[in-house]
């Protein structure tokens, strides 16, 4: 989840390395620094905070170092203190190390080099790569090893080896002035070859300013780069050649565009992002939908008998509208599960099951274990995902994008839509194909064609929703009820409001309030219904009066028209009209602008919530 920039060039490096650091901010703001390398000797600036901290405390643009590296902290080992910031320097001086990642045998390696007279400074464990990196490399030394490969790269490669993890790397080596090495296992990194140029990252928005040209590592590859370019291999030593790869979107995508802040720019981009996603997908001539990616696999997903989809957060309420999609749609049996429960289970994949990992970065951690846990079970596995190239889009054995453009703000929105989107038009093909009628796939194709246009109009009451917000945000404590495909709505209204404002709220199927939440309900407590048209509406309007008679206070998602609705609502936010299958797309836009604009309310900084992250590329 942290944030890793490295440069090399002809340039100085000073600037590039900050500049990079804050379009990675969102992946982690505890703590940065920054390493150059400085006639021969390793400089390290690094602090608590954020990367305006660091700014603080550097030096004057220093022209001469063309080649260092940087960081920004999402804390996992040791406290977000200047002693735990990254870089991590070696006990010789010799070696930095920036880390993203997590090292299971850390404590392991800690006491053997500890035994070994080792000393070290921090309570990480990504101070353990920098000292067996070191240990290596001097013990190289000291016994003259010479086989021409030079020692920095040997001495990487042995201590890559020992550990169990998972780690995204760059290193640079006092020794070496011209050299930087970078490595992966299970956390993203990226190589930006530029003109005469390099620029390693975690993610490519510190890249594009620089290059649209970039190499993504696969797990257990390194990149070492100097003065006459770069080459590949294994951390096996095994030479290996890369593709270079066009950058698929443009820094204008990930600059700010006159709004406060990303996660509001991310939701009024929903209409069209949503139009890219489908784009190309929807053909209402012909009533079908075409899905390139998974073109091949057609046949296997009209014969499936079982389908699970994994993911995590958002993305796993996303999996659960597309579970009621394809269960109504297809008639598949379908369930969604936890990636982070599914790993560690025992779970039944026979003959006929089809597992969908959905993940908007395509890097995390919990679901991509559970893509090679269904892989190792014989399982065909797809993908639903945002970040062309990603790990679990190469992992996957195909797979769909969003083509949404970069997500920047941690609370995702417009990934959300996207893939209830995809998830729609999944289901409408494999409906066609199994149980609907073309004439009936063409009326959802049409219906569906129609979701951004409506999302644009419930935009529009952007500054209404932030009245209702302030009327409310004094609350710690909010319900959020939903039935039938709107109930997975309501978990992920919950969500939002919980991850930037700091309220504590809860989702819940309607029809459990009384199951004992109802003992919740208090004078004033707000309770957001999502009570649009659809065949439970009478059903939600006595969860409405049962909220009432208790003193709650009723917030209700409704549909335009309802004229029975507003007597019995404190606020009320209405949307179009829309099939039932359809309005998770429509109902989670209100609740989204809700929980943004509670979160300023409160004073908070909606892009980067305390605690979060994010890719979460740490189990």
């Amino acid at each position: 989840m942290c944030g890793i920039v490295a440069y090399l060039g002809k340039k100085a490096a000073q600037p590039i390395l900050i500049e990079g650091l804050k379009r990675l901010e969102y992946r982690g703001y505890d703590s940065a620094g920054i390493a150059l390398l400085d006639d021969g000797a390793i400089s390290v600036r690094k602090t608590s905070g954020r990367i305006s901290a660091l700014e603080q405390i550097l030096d004057e643009a220093r022209t001469d170092d063309t080649l260092g590296i940087g960081h920004t902290r999402w804390a996992t080992h040791g406290v977000p203190n200047t002693v735990n910031a990254h870089p991590h320097v070696d006990y010789s001086g010799k070696i930095a190390i920036v880390h993203n990642g997590i090292i299971e045998n850390y404590a392991t390696l800690r006491t053997w080099l500890r035994h070994e007279g080792v000393p070290f400074a921090s309570e990480t464990d990504s101070e353990v790569i920098a000292n067996l990196i070191g240990y290596f490399y001097l013990t190289a030394e000291e016994s003259g090893r010479s086989d021409g490969q030079n020692l920095f790269e040997w001495a990487v490669q042995q201590a890559l080896r020992k550990l169990h993890g998972t780690f995204g790397l760059a290193i640079l080596c006092s020794d070496f002035p011209g050299t930087l090495i970078g490595a992966k296992r299970g956390s993203p990194l990226i190589l930006g070859v530029g003109s005469s140029e390099y620029i390693l990252a975690s993610d490519a928005a510190a890249i594009i300013e620089h290059t649209t040209q970039a190499i993504y590592l696969a797990d257990n590859e390194m990149v070492l780069i100097g003065p006459e370019g770069f080459y590949t291999k294994t951390i096996d030593n095994i030479t290996i050649a890369k593709d270079v790869m066009q950058i698929e979107f443009s820094l204008d995508q990930i600059e700010l565009g006159g709004f406060q802040h990303h996660m509001l720019k991310e939701i009024f981009e929903q209409p069209e992002s949503l139009s890219t996603c489908m784009g190309g997908r929807i053909d209402k001539h012909d009533g079908k939908i075409k899905l390139g990616g998974i073109a091949d696999y057609l046949r296997e997903l009209t014969r499936a008998r079982h389908v699970i989809f994994t993911a995590c957060g958002t993305a796993f309420h996303a999996g659960l509208v597309g579970e009621f999609l394809l269960e109504h749609l297809a008639r598949i049996p379908v369930e969604t599960e936890y990636a982070s429960e599914f790993r560690y289970r025992n779970p039944i994949i026979e003959d006929g099951t089809i597992v969908i990992a959905i993940s908007q970065s395509g890097e995390t951690a919990d679901t991509l274990a559970a893509v090679e846990q269904a892989k190792e079970r014989g399982a065909m596995v797809l993908g639903i995902v945002n970040v062309v190239g990603s790990t679990i889009a190469r992992a996957t054995d195909a797979g769909i994008y969003l083509h949404v453009g970069p997500e920047i703000g941690v609370a995702s929105t417009k990934a959300f839509t996207a893939q209830v989107a995809v998830l729609s038009m999944l289901a409408i093909e494999l409906g066609r194909r199994r149980h609907i009628s073309s004439d009936e796939a063409a009326r959802h194709i049409e219906e569906l064609s129609q979701i951004p246009e409506k999302i644009e109009r419930i935009l529009e009451l952007s500054d209404h929703i932030r009245d209702i917000a302030a009327a409310n945000v004094d609350r710690e404590n909010w319900l959020f009820l939903g039935r039938g495909f709107n109930y997975p709505v309501a978990l992920e209204g919950a969500l939002k409001l919980k991850e930037i404002s700091y309220i504590h709220a809860e989702g819940l199927p309607a029809a459990e309030m009384k199951h004992g939440p109802i003992a919740l309900i208090a004078d004033g407590m707000p309770a957001v219904f999502i009570a649009t048209t659809g065949p439970q509406y009478d059903k939600m309007m006595g969860n409405i009066e049962e909220v009432r008679a208790r003193g709650g206070k009723i917030i209700v998602v409704a549909t335009e028209g309802d004229e029975n609705i507003a007597d019995r609502a404190d606020h009320l936010i209405t949307i179009p009209d829309a099939r039932e299958l359809f309005q998770p797309m429509l109902t989670v836009i209100p609740l989204q602008l809700l929980a943004y604009h509670a979160a300023v309310l409160r004073g908070h900084d909606v892009d980067k919530p305390r605690n979060l992250a994010k890719s979460v590329t740490v189990e």
